[in-house]
């Protein structure tokens, strides 16, 4: 069975158990346990033949054995104690819970569906693509929220097809969600590099990748995803390919060759105090660590001097960013003004409005190479490509596509970026790619990276408008951003937060 085959039979499932009211996201956590235990079953036999990390009492012949109130009852049990172990199976079922309502649905999923398939036989592509169609599926309910964690796969393969990773290039992604940044770098590299010895495949399994993911349910989600796909990490609590952690906390000692990320946007993080008086308050979690050059609240100036610290020197850097990262004053001043004096920030790319689940988004990448110490700075010029002026889309009946993209990749120049040519000049207004030197940028206000110089042509003539429900988007867009902003606002002067 094809990628589409397989997720339309899973997804049409889906539909029969939203009657009970199980959601997408919870059909999708379901499916993760028992696939799980279906091709941990499925390795201990021929030709396999290892040895199952499963305990025989919980295992996927003991869920085929039962029917009925006793299949429900195991189940329950199932979850509860696999999610006491450690290592793997303690990253996969923690905190995981029954979500059937019908036992009969239970074992329909169990026999009909899951039991008929052989997954360990499907290569990586195609049981891989399965999975991650049923999580853009899940993405794609907005009353899910799991479109947060969704960054657009077209987005993804571009930033990587210009990083151009390679086999034995450590991978890092501290806010890797359902893994989508470090399954299309696999991808990448093994479609790039055909012949790679046994040692390189070795690494490419247990050492290369590395995520950390603050939420459980979604960390799970990209275990799952990554064993799919055949990276499983080093058996054991440390070695894991994903971790269940704040990124933010502290740093974790590990480097990295390449990073690549879309950290999560929105409001600043804060922790709500019960007083003894029964009084409550919020604190803002200011993360204060000695490798960062500012002290803030504000998460994503955070992932920004976070990153700096994982990349081994001379590591590249692709980060999606809020516009706030780029003019924000204060600590968002000394992040930007530390940031092209240390590393070599040498391309942003504007994104256009309409690209992700969360709506009030204006995203930007910035690229940056870690550089050694130095008095002189490391920035000598700044390359912007402008995808975002007089360029519409949406998620549904004007996706971005890859030839969107392809005009960047070509000009971004990725075998040697030293050689690069605008293509805007004064007898060419209309050039979406151009360059700002080092001097130019520190002496803009706040050293500023919003920069744009295209001329909104929805601005000048009625006649150049998009369509109305595009407008319609991009109002909303506006609006949410906005609102945003001003939560932070208030938060910052004091007030209560605004819900």
């Amino acid at each position: 069975m094809s990628a589409a085959n397989i997720v339309q039979k899973l997804w049409n499932y889906c539909d029969v158990l939203r009657d009970d009211g199980m959601g997408y996201g919870d059909y999708v956590e379901q499916l993760t346990y028992l696939l799980f235990l279906k091709m941990a079953d499925e390795r201990s036999k021929p030709p396999y033949n290892q040895a199952s990390m499963v305990p025989e009492n919980y295992n996927w012949q003991s869920l085929l054995e039962k029917d009925g109130d006793e299949l429900f009852d195991h189940y329950r049990h199932v979850l509860e104690n696999l999610g006491k172990e450690k290592g793997l199976l303690g990253l996969i079922f923690a905190k995981s819970q029954n979500k059937f309502q019908d036992p009969s649905k239970l074992r329909r999923l169990i026999i009909n569906l899951i039991n008929n398939e052989n997954w360990s036989s499907m290569s990586a592509d195609v049981k891989g693509d399965a999975y991650e169609g049923l999580l853009e599926k899940n993405a794609q309910d907005t009353k899910s929220g799991a479109g947060q964690y969704f960054t657009p796969r077209e987005l993804i393969k571009a930033l990587i097809d210009v990083i151009q990773p390679k086999p034995d290039e450590t991978v890092c992604d501290p806010a890797c969600g359902t893994g989508g940044f470090l399954l299309a770098t696999h991808d990448y590299i093994t479609k790039h590099n055909p012949h790679l010895d046994r040692d390189q495949k070795r690494r490419l399994k247990e050492d290369n990748f590395k995520g950390w993911e603050l939420v459980q349910s979604t960390a799970r989600l990209c275990a799952m995803n990554m064993m799919l796909h055949g990276i499983t990490g080093k058996e054991g609590k440390d070695q894991l390919p994903v971790l269940v952690a704040d990124a933010l906390a502290a740093d974790p000692g590990d480097r990295f060759d390449i990073i690549l990320t879309n950290p999560p946007f929105g409001k600043k993080s804060s922790t709500t105090v019960v007083a003894k008086d029964g009084k409550v308050s919020k604190e803002k979690d200011i993360v204060e660590r000695d490798d960062f050059w500012a002290t803030t609240s504000n998460k994503q100036l955070n992932f920004v001097q976070h990153v700096k610290t994982l990349l081994k020197q001379n590591g590249r850097a692709a980060v999606v960013v809020p516009d706030n990262v780029l003019f924000e004053g204060g600590a968002g001043e000394t992040v930007r003004r530390k940031l092209l004096h240390d590393c070599d920030v040498h391309t942003l790319l504007r994104l256009p409005t309409g690209l992700f689940y969360a709506q009030g988004v204006k995203a930007n990448v910035l690229f940056f190479d870690k550089k050694p110490a130095s008095t002189t700075p490391w920035t000598r010029q700044l390359w912007i490509y402008d995808l975002r002026t007089n360029q519409h889309f949406t998620l549904k009946t004007n996706p971005l596509k890859h030839q969107d993209l392809e005009e960047f990749i070509n000009l971004y120049n990725p075998e040697n970026r030293f050689a690069r040519k605008a293509t805007w000049s004064e007898d060419n207004s209309e050039g979406r790619w151009r360059a700002y030197d080092y001097e130019e940028l520190v002496n803009r206000d706040k050293a500023s990276l919003d920069i744009f110089w295209l001329k909104d042509d929805s601005l000048e003539e009625s006649d150049n408008l998009p369509e109305p429900d595009v407008i319609g988007l991009e109002i909303i867009e506006d609006l949410e951003a906005a609102l945003e902003q001003f939560k932070l606002i208030v938060e910052d002067i004091g007030l209560e937060e605004v819900e």
